[in-house]
């Protein structure tokens, strides 16, 4: 069998650049705004906006293949991934590579130095393997409070030390692979050694968000590699090179996850998370100890009306500590148990009633996840089970608190008649990720969401060798967990910090099948922080009460709500629908919501993939 290496050729990238493994740029054409055309002003952050700022959009045409399909959130990524399976490999092994190509080109979003929750189906069942990252043994519930008992500044925590969890991404895969992978685990990283040794074109999104960035200039590594000696991040279609990160992928790919997690890589990131400011506690035990875990799936019925036609579907998502399947089924009931004021899409968009119902169901299902969610091996579900928060009965009456105007409180529920000890968390800010979706031509399917936390994680870039450019990014994972560990009373936040825990996440990988069939029906998926919640719910009820295809679902602006105004995606609803949410009583705030959307979805000819246009994803398959 060849070589992968020889298998792969330049791949074009959505803005227009091309890049192969001998380094080869060329220019295309292109007749709408580019990513790189919209990247010389990059949107600011603000607290209340995407963990990753907007670089523009540029239109996906959707893609149909007739066998087996890749969707990744960069066309590097996507082109391993389709030539693993071109080379015989699973689903699994595609996901893999394609995730390893990902922390090269795309670092902001995920990476070796974070986690990952995955769904693999083989055929016949769904199994959940957990990859996120834990708390060191060494932290405690005032692990972001400062002197004075406050919490800490979001910004202050992130790129603290204390931010950094014990990274288990490639753990993770490692298991995962040991069960479900057909080609050799080295084979796997091949694609992603060859492009950091002869290195990739810097993307349009990746120069802006670098442009963008104050903070990942300060970490000496990091601003070596990442910026000339101006200071200036590298232009568009510089030809970057990532040797340090090459050495570390020959390192594990000749001796697995240990070669993270033990050994000198391990003591450059220990070494790395307790250096300045708020040094961290992580230590070589703690990245030698970790463990991932294969956990139930949590399914559940969701039965759609399209045209008057009722379908019943199996969604499929991830349990505890993801809050994501949960929340979006709370959602999807509690929309089914309410009644629609006229149509819930004009002009092909969403209607003001359809947003206002949506918006008082998310925000119901917020106040749950702030309550009950947590680390299920640190807390218990209420009534027993986590199914409770998705009981038909208890959305039913649930339901009874959306009414015409937007209610002035969301509270939590008692699932079953359960009572909680619980206090709610707190809001607080939440960041971002990066989501991938595989079917091969056996039907095995995977989705995976990935993560370092914040665009470029803690901004702490680990080398083993000075000497040597490049490395990986740490994670920020722990801000996920509440700064605040109890409330006035005294009673504890159930997603507080707490040694070897996992923190709460709002990741959504979904698996969606016909219930009468069994038959896999789409593989999605979306980064976006706790957005990612209404990112992938705005998928499942385009495509399953709308008739859309996945392109369409993922095109049609997005909305949403965390705990109370609603926000709309800025320049995508008419002045009509912010005042007609307004003369319901809601606050609106127009802003950008950066999704990233995978998906792919089964069709009579085969499958058909969709990516979003608010970022570089691409679909590719045969």
């Amino acid at each position: 069998m060849k070589p992968l290496s020889s298998l792969i050729n330049c791949v074009f990238l959505t803005a227009g650049l091309s890049v192969g493994l001998n380094g080869c740029v060329s220019k295309q054409t292109a007749p709408v705004q580019t990513l790189a055309q919209a990247s010389a002003q990059p949107v600011a952050l603000t607290p209340a906006e995407q963990p990753e700022a907007a670089t523009g959009l540029s239109p996906k045409p959707g893609w149909a293949f007739p066998h087996q399909a890749v969707a990744a959130a960069n066309p590097l990524a996507t082109a391993a991934g389709l030539k693993i399976l071109q080379v015989g490999g699973s689903a699994l092994d595609a996901a893999i590579a394609a995730q390893l190509v990902l922390g090269l080109v795309e670092p902001q979003s995920s990476g070796i130095g974070g986690g990952a929750l995955l769904l693999h189906f083989d055929g016949h069942s769904v199994a959940a393997y957990d990859g996120r990252e834990t708390a060191p043994a060494g932290a405690g519930p005032a692990l972001f409070l400062a002197d004075n008992g406050k919490p800490l500044p979001i910004d202050e925590a992130v790129l603290s030390g204390r931010s950094v969890g014990v990274p288990g991404a490639v753990r993770m895969l490692e298991a995962a692979h040991r069960q479900h992978g057909v080609l050799p685990w080295a084979r796997l990283f091949e694609p992603a050694i060859q492009w950091a040794e002869q290195g990739f074109a810097v993307s349009p999104r990746l120069h802006a968000l670098l442009q963008a960035d104050p903070y990942l200039k300060q970490d000496p590594v990091a601003a070596r590699f990442f910026y000339n000696v101006q200071g200036q991040a590298w232009p568009v279609g510089h030809v970057l090179r990532n040797p340090e990160y090459a050495h570390v992928l020959r390192r594990m790919a000749r001796e697995g996850s240990r070669a993270l997690h033990e050994g000198a890589v391990a003591q450059a990131i220990v070494q790395r998370t307790q250096a300045p400011p708020l040094a961290g506690s992580l230590s070589l035990q703690d990245l030698r100890g970790y463990q991932p875990r294969q956990r139930e799936a949590l399914c559940f019925e969701y039965s759609a009306r399209m045209d008057t036609r009722p379908r019943s579907y199996n969604i499929c998502g991830f349990p505890p500590p993801s809050s994501g399947t949960i929340a979006i089924g709370q959602i999807l009931g509690l929309l089914a148990n309410t009644t629609a004021q006229g149509p819930e899409r004009i002009a092909a968009l969403p209607s003001p009633d359809f947003v206002h119902r949506y918006t008082e169901a998310s925000r119901l299902a917020f106040a749950d996840r702030a309550q009950y969610v947590a680390d299920p091996d640190f807390v218990s579900p209420p009534a027993g089970h986590w199914r409770s928060l998705l009981n038909k009965g208890y959305l039913q009456a649930r339901s009874q608190l959306i009414g015409q105007q937007a209610m002035k409180e969301a509270p939590a529920g008692r699932p079953m008649g359960a009572i909680s000890s619980w206090s709610p968390m707190p809001d607080q800010t939440e960041y971002g990720t990066s989501h991938i979706s595989v079917i091969d031509a056996q039907g095995r399917a995977v989705a995976m969401t990935t993560t370092i936390e914040a665009g470029f994680g803690s901004r702490r870039m680990v080398t083993t060798d000075p000497a040597r450019a490049g490395g990986f990014l740490l994670n920020n994972q722990l801000t996920d967990f509440s700064f605040t560990p109890v409330d006035a009373q005294g009673r504890p936040v159930a997603n507080r910090v707490e040694p070897g825990k996992r923190p709460r996440s709002a990741m959504s990988p979904l698996l969606v099948f016909d219930k009468a069939t069994g038959q896999l029906l789409m593989s999605g998926g979306s980064p976006g922080g706790a957005l990612i919640i209404h990112y992938a719910a705005k998928l499942l009820y385009g495509t399953l009460n709308w008739g859309l295809n996945v392109q369409q679902a993922i095109d049609q602006p997005n909305f949403g709500s965390l705990y109370g105004p609603v926000l709309l995606e800025r320049q995508r609803f008419p002045p009509s629908t912010v005042q007609a949410l307004k003369a319901r009583g809601h606050e609106v705030i127009e802003l950008n919501l950066t999704s990233g959307l995978q998906a792919i979805e089964k069709t009579p000819s085969g499958w058909f993939g969709g990516a979003d246009p608010r970022r570089e994803g691409s679909v590719l398959g045969d």
